[in-house]
């Protein structure tokens, strides 16, 4: 397979993974799957994580996406992941 096929499949599932967040995160449904208003959210984020802020939204927004994923883990297996 050529390089540019591999990098071009790579950047399939890395846009599939993010749609997949978007899905999981509800906001599909909490935006009744308004485009403009998820683009403007994301623009939001990215104006914040550019300002003075940036790193501390940075560090609560890490810590809330690693509890969500790990309260969807012990749901889904009802045991708790470890990080390795």
């Amino acid at each position: 397979m050529r390089e540019w096929q591999i990098k071009r499949r790579e950047r399939t599932r890395q846009l599939i993974e993010l749609g997949g967040l978007v899905a999981k995160a509800g906001l599909v449904e909490l935006t009744d799957d308004d485009r403009a208003m998820l683009y403007g959210a994301f623009l939001w984020m990215a104006d914040k994580l550019r300002s003075d802020d940036g790193a501390q939204a940075s560090a609560l927004w890490i810590r809330k996406g690693k509890r969500a994923f790990d309260m969807a883990a012990i749901a889904e297996t009802g045991s708790r992941i470890r990080d390795i």
